[in-house]
């Protein structure tokens, strides 16, 4: 009985318990400071280990001579279903990963520092949408490689993230980013040669898809704070 009471009111565990709301505003900002480090850093070395994942690929493929690039998206193929799981970390050739450095490592680090987590999820979905709808209705006789399926779908889901979520400071980053990016969905039209619209287009569908997904609990945390809010007395 006693070391069951003495256990019980254990200030360690009691602040524990509490956690932030025993600590000082201080304490709270440097807390919220270093989580914000971290993040930029996980975020950071993720975006940049992606790219040099996307380069060492393109150095093995132009070694063995392009064979790498031919296990991409075959369209409503059997075996090129595989390729949902590769293409978007393959290219036609060198120029083809340059022009699409650039995006990846902007909008891919914006995408992470949404939420590792977040982030990582949002990238599975479009990855997942991008390759399968490209499977789905492209030239059978075609093979489809490359990030841009990644970078437009990072792009709709930065831009519809925060209206999903009705959060302004996601809102603002989502303007800023189709201000500067969003020429580029012109590319999920169909008619421009040698340019793959089928996963710029599901790529995009698939960001939207994420934005939506996952800004479920900010939806619920609303709703709820609307319905649990408490009546003004009077």
């Amino acid at each position: 009985m006693t070391a069951g009471m003495g256990s019980s009111f254990d200030p360690d565990r009691i602040a524990a318990r509490r956690g932030p709301q025993g600590k000082s505003p201080l304490a709270q900002r440097g807390d919220s400071s270093a989580a914000l480090k971290l993040l930029w850093q996980r975020a950071i070395a993720l975006t940049l280990g992606f790219v040099v994942l996307l380069y060492g690929i393109e150095g093995v493929d132009t070694a063995t001579g392009e064979r790498l690039e031919q296990e991409g998206v075959r369209p409503r193929t059997t075996d090129g279903l595989t390729g949902i799981l590769f293409a978007p970390v393959l290219h036609d050739n060198w120029a083809h990963l340059i022009g699409n450095t650039l995006p990846v490592l902007v909008l891919g680090l914006l995408t992470l520092l949404t939420g590792i987590g977040r982030g990582l999820a949002a990238t599975a979905i479009i990855w997942l949408i991008g390759g399968f709808g490209t499977w789905l209705i492209a030239d059978p006789n075609s093979v489809h490689v490359g990030a841009s399926v990644l970078v437009f779908g990072w792009l709709t889901y930065l831009v519809s993230r925060g209206f999903f979520a009705r959060n302004l400071w996601q809102m603002l980053i989502g303007l800023v980013v189709g201000l500067l990016y969003g020429s580029i969905l012109w590319g999920v039209l169909p008619g421009q040669p040698g340019i793959s619209w089928q996963g710029h287009l599901f790529g995009a569908v698939g960001g939207l898809v994420a934005g939506w997904v996952l800004s479920g609990d900010e939806r619920r945390r609303r709703r709820g704070g609307s319905v649990g809010r408490p009546a003004s007395p009077g």
